[in-house]
């Protein structure tokens, strides 16, 4: 089981700031596959996954890195500057 955490726009699109998510899951990007499944909130949020940034245990991660040992997954937009 993971926790997997949603910040702005993300945590909008599905309506949960954070959720625990049992998975099967290998990678982050079958993660978003699981989820996306699962509602068309979920399906709108993951739609674009360009637009997209994750972290893994609070460490700047990409789609394709494995969860084996991953506690928290997070998901939010690109950072901007100003």
């Amino acid at each position: 089981m993971v926790e997997v955490l949603y910040f702005a726009w993300v945590r909008e699109r599905i309506g949960l700031a954070k959720e625990h998510v049992e998975t099967s899951a290998a990678t982050v990007a079958d993660l978003v596959a699981e989820l996306a499944a699962r509602e068309d909130r979920y399906a709108a949020a993951f739609a674009d996954t360009s637009a997209l940034r994750v972290a893994l245990d609070q460490e700047l991660s990409e789609f394709d890195a494995p969860l084996a040992g991953v506690r928290e997954v997070a998901f939010f937009p690109p950072m901007t500057g100003g």
